[in-house]
């Protein structure tokens, strides 16, 4: 049986769209990091496929913005990103450690 992940905190519909649009750029990018990926053409479809969710990530804070949702809340959001394992997905964006010869 999986472990019980704890409950997302309390987020607006806008903050959730942020939060999922900021997860998939993450991916994405991480899809392109020239040190983890494995061919081009995977890093290509991740580099189009970009834009797209870069112009849904500016759309979300847009719309916040415009709700007058101007402030951003780093430690709810922070928590947030644990429970839809942000962490795991932002390593892809690092360069791996180097391995000992």
């Amino acid at each position: 049986m999986l472990p019980e992940l704890p409950p997302l905190p309390a987020l607006t519909r806008a903050e959730c769209d942020f939060l999922d649009s900021y997860l998939e750029v993450v991916d994405s990018l991480g899809r392109i990091n020239p040190s983890r990926s494995t061919d081009t053409y995977g890093a290509l479809r991740a580099a189009q496929a970009l834009v797209g969710r870069a112009s849904a990530l500016r759309d979300a804070l847009t719309l916040m913005y415009e709700r007058g949702e101007t402030g951003i809340h780093p430690a709810t959001l922070a928590q947030a990103l644990r429970v839809l394992d942000g962490e795991r997905r932002a390593k892809r964006l690092t360069v791996p450690p180097e391995q000992a010869s």
